[in-house]
């Protein structure tokens, strides 16, 4: 580790890390102390030891807020998604994790795969600003997408307002599928959400030292070790090697 690095990625000795609370496989409780507790918070936690330094976990309600905060000095890592948008104003490791995302139809539907979805006349509810709703409005060319902030909230909209779809990562889907009777996931996933750490991209040091610990943290198994602590092994998925 390089003195650069640390003197990028902390501020009087602590990292800050902003942590998307929307996520419930990556965030899976919370401590005594109202700390965030799953799988992100401890990736934190690692960076943290390795650098010599204490972790100070800043909590956000959706990843689009994690993004929107990158350039006002309130964290020095967040744990979200990697995608291109995101990317024009924070530098990202590798992906350290991976989740499918599919879509959940209702009893009858006609769609009966990933590329039946993207027609004329579909509708596609879906959380606002999420990582795949950014992989959606960049890919689909004759479904319409609509909108709404949280994953209930989507739900909500996909029942209520009678869209043809739901976009959703395949483990938040299941549950969901259980409460809509005659309801079924598609087969297969039309994204892989990686799931990585970012810094600002000021931080050219912090980012070369983020990208060698997500590797490293891979190889050694400390990913895989974390899944199986917070009881997410099925859901999550170690990603693989850079």
């Amino acid at each position: 580790m390089s003195e650069d690095a640390f003197a990028e990625l902390t501020s009087d000795g602590v990292l800050r890390a902003g942590i998307n609370m929307a996520n419930p496989l990556l965030v899976t409780g919370k401590t005594a102390d109202g700390d965030p507790a799953g799988v992100a918070p401890d990736m934190a936690r690692a960076i943290a030891e390795a650098l010599g330094a204490e972790v100070a976990y800043v909590q956000y309600a959706a990843p689009g807020e994690v993004a929107d905060a990158a350039d006002q000095n309130l964290w020095d890592i967040g744990l979200i998604a990697a995608e291109p948008a995101r990317a024009e104003s924070i530098a990202f490791t590798a992906a350290y994790v991976e989740i499918e995302a599919t879509y959940l139809v209702p009893g009858g539907s006609p769609l009966q795969s990933i590329d039946d979805v993207d027609r004329d006349g579909v509708r596609i509810a879906v959380s606002e600003r999420s990582a795949y709703d950014l992989y959606l409005s960049r890919s689909l060319t004759h479904a319409q997408l609509a909108r709404v902030k949280g994953v209930d909230a989507a739900f909500q909209l996909f029942t209520g307002e009678n869209c043809d779809a739901l976009a959703g990562l395949r483990p938040a889907l299941l549950p969901l599928a259980e409460k809509l009777q005659g309801s079924r996931l598609l087969d297969g996933y039309f994204t892989t959400v990686q799931q990585a750490v970012g810094t600002p991209r000021a931080n050219q040091a912090g980012a070369a030292f983020l990208r060698q610990f997500v590797e490293l943290a891979k190889a050694s198994g400390l990913v895989r070790s974390l899944i199986e602590r917070h009881g997410v092994t099925g859901r999550l998925s170690v990603a693989p090697a850079a």
